[in-house]
């Protein structure tokens, strides 16, 4: 059982302190760098929507082999980039506690639900 505040010596909760202050600059850390790399990702999506178009554009006066290869390496980096931004709005951690919720209510619905069946019929 985790001790109350007021039961933790001055020691203890100065380095209880000090260890919850790292874990935060660490999360604010992460958090930057992520918003850093949802910035350049987002950069290079509009870099690349721009290329295509000029590729699509040129493509149609001159359809050369090397365009439709550049074209093709532009789409699948522009599925990838789409793929980092998708991840950006979610992580295992924003949604746990939600599934972990509907787990936990489901399965009492479920119980329930057989609970009365067994007493109804």
């Amino acid at each position: 059982m985790p001790q109350q505040p007021s039961e933790l010596n001055p020691e203890e909760q100065e380095s209880e302190f000090v260890q919850a202050l790292a874990a935060v600059e660490r999360s604010l850390a992460a958090v930057k760098e992520r918003y850093t790399q949802i910035q350049v990702d987002r950069q290079r999506q509009v870099e690349l929507g721009h290329r295509r178009e000029e590729i699509r554009q040129s493509g149609r006066r001159n359809p050369l082999p090397q365009l439709k290869k550049e074209l093709r390496e532009i789409e699948q980096e522009l599925e990838t980039i789409e793929l980092n931004l998708e991840s950006s709005l979610f992580s295992w951690g924003s949604i746990k506690q939600p599934f972990w919720q509907a787990v936990r209510f489901g399965g009492l619905g479920i119980l329930l639900g057989w609970i009365l069946k067994s007493y109804a019929g």
